[in-house]
């Protein structure tokens, strides 16, 4: 979260005594993208007078609409419904007022209808897409569309969008998108279909595995229909008596997953014909047992990410950030997992030491600095050869006072979150003699960045409500290197919380996904007092085409948010804050919500009554190392915990 946000909410519990609000004006804004407007704004005492006090004034949605802190310019960049928070000092104490703000949409300029055969059969459903454009060349998803048909009793459309063709003819097809139109004209022919076979690529599975549906169409000479529309639908018989639910999902290219063991059959229709298919299906059993090994409590400031390897002198060691603290990372020895012991400390100019890092070789670790004293933020690059006897090879901060949230190493090289903007390339083969060598940034309005995970000569960056960017720094796939990142495909998805991603292939099917995890704190963020329940969950992305990525899956534990992963094995580790430590089974093909569909193998609750905040779990970083997983937890330190093996595994020996 942005520093001036923490600010925001710990200002929220310090309201004035000597005054009652901040006034200001214009009460509300409605703007077009690119406008702008001023604001003014007053502190008012408690008898209504008004008050001698600097105002500085915040956006709630500073991506979407940004403010001036001084002058109250404000910009429109994205359309929706904002905040802006006008914050005053007196005596001491902090009070706030807001106004609401509304960036209005571009007028749509075109709609088009989409993927529109010339031609229909009678009797078939089939279902109206469009592409909508507004006048900022934007491809909306938001904008209400009518059709119409000219003669229904050949072909009519009902209030959703679906096409039903009746009989022989040809209509003339209209979509309407505010002053926008479109034709298209549709031939409905005679349906030759005579029978219709539904086949599954298996008879039984497991919750969450993906069974494919084929339908085939065959007229009466038994030659295959291959343009024919068909849906597929189920109905499931589950095989427990808690009562029905909603137990699994099927896309229309027969693609189907279950949620809950049970019978379920599967239906394919088109027109007048239909054919089903039963299949049998079991409850997913990938549960194993977690246990505690070993925990370094830290409970005299947060702690933020850490990084687990093994040192030159053949020991584990891991390194521990702190947030909110005085800039310190931490070095632990941790070859015995059940104790970790700190072995050293390194304190620099910073408030917050948000992320670590260490080179593939285990000589070089690098710090990210927030909140310094004279704003020189940046990283701090540290000889770590001996992580019992830790000393400084460089700071590096050029054109960086903004601050490095996050940092990633890769081949001599560490990519720097800067200023919340973009990532800056410095070399570091001489580790005493940083130098930048590339940098890249988006050109969106608004746009913005959080972290970069580098594998393969890509850059995999999570950049909020432009989602996941897929960059070539140096892999060849679009000619890019460290001096000329080239972008290889992005995918964006609607609540812009994308904080996180990591990526993954899956050896079994061939699939490369993007995971990509949320940060939300629709809650707040409590800093001090008491626990802080966060929002998101983790978004499975299809990049196996990088041109054409989809998301195909989530991971969603109700009422918690999400923060670092890592994947191992087929196991994906997550901290999930205040739901602690979660691991989940991503083997094989990915579809629908993977939690209901028992993919969880284990949980751990990181919760200490003698932390920052006691008994309050937050997870923030897992990494698995040597059988272990590792865990930083932002109110306790750092947790070593252990899967225990199955009873089959144990009985092989694994």
């Amino acid at each position: 979260m942005p520093r001036f946000a923490v600010f925001l909410l710990l200002a929220c519990f310090a309201l004035g005594a000597h005054a009652q609000s901040v006034r200001v004006e214009p009460e509300a804004l409605t703007l077009k993208i690119g406008e702008t407007a001023t604001l003014t704004a007053e502190a008012v005492g408690a008898d209504g007078a008004v008050l001698e006090a600097p105002i500085l004034f915040f956006s709630r949605s500073r991506r979407n609409v940004s403010v001036d802190r001084q002058s109250g310019l404000v910009t429109a960049l994205k359309p929706g419904s904002y905040r802006i928070v006008a914050l005053a000092a007196v005596d001491g104490q902090r009070i706030l007022g807001e106004m609401d703000v509304t960036v209005l949409w571009p007028p749509v300029e075109t709609v088009a209808f989409a993927g529109m055969p010339a031609q229909a059969y009678q009797g078939t459903r089939l279902p109206l897409a469009t592409t909508v454009t507004d006048a900022s060349g934007a491809v909306r998803d938001n904008v209400a569309v009518r059709f119409e048909s000219s003669d229904p009793s050949v072909a009519a459309v009902d209030p959703f969008g679906n096409l039903h063709a009746h009989r022989t003819g040809t209509v003339t097809l209209t979509a309407q998108a505010e002053d926008a139109r479109a034709t298209h004209t549709l031939r409905v022919a005679a349906n030759p279909v005579a029978q219709l076979d539904l086949r599954s690529t298996a008879e039984t599975a497991r919750t969450g595995d993906v069974l494919t549906f084929t339908a085939t169409a065959t007229d009466g000479a038994g030659n295959t229909v291959s343009d024919v529309p068909v849906h597929f639908a189920f109905q499931a018989m589950p095989s427990d008596n808690l009562g029905p639910s909603a137990t699994g999902q099927i896309t229309q290219e027969g693609r189907f997953v279950a949620e809950a063991p049970g019978h379920y059959t599967i239906t394919a229709t088109t027109g007048s014909h239909t054919a089903q298919h039963t299949v049998a299906i079991t409850q997913r059993d990938v549960t194993q047992e977690i246990e505690l090994t070993g925990q370094g409590l830290v409970s005299d400031v947060h702690t933020s990410d850490l990084w687990v390897w093994e040192a030159a002198d053949g020991r584990d060691y891991a390194i521990t950030g702190t947030w909110g603290g005085n800039g310190e990372a931490r070095f632990w020895d941790v070859t015995d997992p059940a104790n970790p012991i700190p072995v050293d400390t390194v304190t620099v100019d910073a408030r917050t030491v948000n992320d670590v890092k260490v080179s593939e070789d285990g000589t070089v670790c690098v710090i990210s600095r927030e909140g310094a004293s004279d704003r020189k933020n940046g990283f701090v690059i540290l000889d770590c050869t001996d992580p019992t006897n830790v000393s400084i090879h460089a700071a590096y901060d050029d054109e960086m006072t903004g601050g490095v949230h996050n940092v990633f190493i890769y081949q001599n090289h560490v990519y720097a979150v800067n200023n919340g903007r973009r990532y800056d390339i410095i070399n570091i083969a001489d580790p005493k003699n940083p130098y930048r060598v590339g940098r890249f940034e988006l050109e969106t309005e608004g746009h913005a960045i959080h972290d970069v995970w580098v594998e393969d000569g890509i850059a995999y960056s999570s950049n909020w409500t432009d989602g996941v960017v897929m960059v070539d720094v140096g892999n060849g796939i679009a000619g890019g290197s460290v001096s000329n990142p080239v972008e290889i495909g992005r995918y964006a998805y609607p609540s812009g919380w994308n904080h996180a991603a990591f990526p993954y292939k899956d050896e079994e099917t061939g699939k490369f996904y993007i995971i990509a995890g949320d940060e939300a704190f629709v809650n707040g963020l409590n800093t001090e007092d008491r626990p802080t329940i966060p929002a998101g969950w983790i978004h499975f992305i299809d990049f196996t085409d990088p041109l054409n990525p989809k998301e195909v899956a989530r991971y969603e534990v109700p009422e918690a948010g999400t923060h670092n992963f890592w994947v191992e094995d087929d196991k994906l580790y997550i901290a999930y804050y205040n739901a602690g430590l979660r691991v989940v089974d991503i083997s094989g093909d990915l579809m629908g919500d993977l939690y209901q569909q028992g993919r969880e193998i284990a949980r751990y609750l990181t919760h200490d009554p003698n932390g920052y905040i006691p008994n309050a779990p937050m997870a923030w970083g897992p990494q698995p190392h040597k059988g272990h997983v590792f865990l930083s937890d932002w109110n306790s330190g750092i947790w070593v915990v252990k899967l225990k093996p199955r009873p089959e595994e144990e009985r092989q020996g694994l």
